[in-house]
Parts: structure tokens; sequence; C-alpha cells
């Protein structure tokens, strides 16, 4: 593929990360961030009876000490950012910006694996891709370590929590690579439909060994904290997924087909003009080369 194709492939692929970056934020905000606002009033409401409770049992001599580490207490816990600009300006940030991160990579991705992973056409490949990005670079880490509302969990382990997720996806992938590989040098002895079952169960079982060997998240979930709060938050950030690739597939499957056909056209017309001006240089040395002989005679 010229590097000209791959760099129009590329823009259009982050520009379709926007345009599903978009769309999956309009989601977020409407279908995920009730479940957060609800999470985080859960809990302020478990957090002021253990703070009641301690100051009623507090020495009123020890009170007037205690107010300057209290107050320097406060300060530290307050946000940097309010929750509306984190709801709203962070939230759209955020999701763009992976959008077009997504967006670029994929598009890369590809311009690799057209006509490489079957005889498929642009949009079909653009919805094989987004589709497995999903399970591989989501789905399948998520399984692991599944997401948790922002006021879940102990502060102190979520360094440990991302490594762990970002370890996740990156033998997720390496997985898929290998599975992709296996499938294509097992098609010639059993053909594609049976070398693509075996190289999927192959993954398959290599992610539950690689799940199995992982270390669990210890970060254990409160017990007051309720299950339902809990499946909301983790079904809304599914779904903020879900819609994402979805969108970003069928969005830049369209522009990449048009991309690829005015790349053919533009093609096929130079061609035409370089045909035509080769057929006009030979005609003039025919014409040239017939003169001599015409005054000779």
């Amino acid at each position: 593929m010229h590097a000209s194709t791959v760099r129009n492939l590329l823009v259009r692929g982050m520009i379709a990360g926007v345009l599903a970056g978009l769309l999956a934020f309009a989601l977020a905000y409407f279908a995920g961030e009730p479940s957060v606002r609800d999470s985080i009033a859960q809990e302020e409401a478990n957090s002021a009876p253990a703070h009641q409770h301690g100051g009623a049992e507090e020495d009123p001599a020890d009170s007037t000490a205690s107010q300057p580490q209290a107050h320097h207490h406060d300060e530290e816990e307050e946000e940097l950012v309010s929750r509306p600009v984190q709801s709203t300006f962070g939230l759209a940030t955020g999701v763009l910006v992976y959008g077009v991160a997504v967006g670029g990579i994929a598009s890369l991705v590809f311009a690799v694996g057209l006509g490489r992973i079957g005889r498929f056409g642009p949009r079909a490949t653009a919805a094989l891709i987004a589709g497995a990005a999903f399970v591989t670079v989501y789905l399948v880490p998520f399984l692991k370590y599944p997401a948790n509302p922002p006021a879940v969990g102990d502060p102190d382990t979520i360094g440990k929590r991302t490594a762990l997720f970002f370890l996740m996806i990156l033998l997720s992938v390496l997985l898929a690579f290998a599975a992709i590989i296996a499938g294509r040098r097992l098609a010639p002895r059993l053909g594609n439909w049976n070398a693509s079952l075996a190289a999927g169960a192959g993954y398959v079982v290599a992610v539950a060994v690689a799940c199995l060997l992982l270390p669990a998240n210890t970060d254990a979930i409160p017990g007051t904290f309720p299950a339902a709060l809990l499946w909301e938050f983790r079904l809304s950030s599914i779904a903020v997924q879900a819609l994402l690739w979805t969108a970003f597939g069928l969005i830049f499957g369209a522009l990449a087909d048009g991309a690829l056909r005015s790349g053919r056209a533009g093609a096929a017309r130079e061609g035409a003009e370089a045909s035509e001006g080769v057929e006009e240089v030979e005609g003039v040395a025919g014409v040239a080369s017939e003169r001599p002989a015409g005054s000779s005679g």
C-alpha cells in the first residue's frame, strides 16, 4: 500500500475516532454519570456516621488541639477539579483523546490487514478489526479486572490495579496476534473455517490460563455497597466501549472505502494518461521513422 494511502487512512481513522468518541461521550454522560454520582453519594453517606461517631467520643480537651490537623486534612482532600467539570469537560476530553488514539492505531492495523485476513472488503475488514479490538483491548481484560466506580476501592492500590489491567491488555493483544498467525498457518491443512475455529479456541484457552496465573484484585468491594449500583456502573462501562468500537467500525469502514475507491480511480486515470502519452510518443516516433523512407522513394 502506498504511503499516501496509509496517510489518508490514518487521518480518516482519527476522524472516525473523534466521531465515535462524541457518541461514546454522550452515552457515558447520560448513562454512566448517574451511577458515578450515586456511588460518590453512597461513599459520603457511609463515611458521615463514622465521622459523627468519632466526634462524639472525642475528648473536649483534645478538640482544640485537633482542629488545625482536621483543617489541614480537609485541605488535602479538597478537590482540585469540581465534579461538574469532571463530568463534562474532563469526561469529554478523556473520551475524545482515547477515540483519536485508538482510531489512529486501528487505521494502521487496517492498512496492514486489508487483504491479508481474508477476502473481505474495506467495510467488512474495518468491522472485523473494530470487533476484535473491543474483545481483546477491553472485554477480555474487563472479565479479569472489572471496572469499579471511582468511590469504591482503596486509593493506595490504584497504581497496582492500573498496572495489572494494562498487563492484561498486553497479554490479550499478543495472544490474539499469535492466534491469527496460527490460524493462517493452519489454513492450508485444515481449511479457513476449521483453522479459524482452532485459533479461536487456542486464544480462549491461553486467555483462561493467563487469568489464572495473574494475581486477583485484592481490593475488595465493601459489603455495604449496593450490588445493583455496582452492576449498573459496569454495564454502562461495557456499553460505552461497545458503542465506541461499533461506531468506529461503521464510520471508518465508510471513510476507508471512499478513500480507497478514490485512490483506485486516481491511479486508473494516471495509468490511462500515461498509456496515452506512451502511444503518442510511439506514434510520433513512427511518423519520424517513416519520413526518411518516404523521401528516399
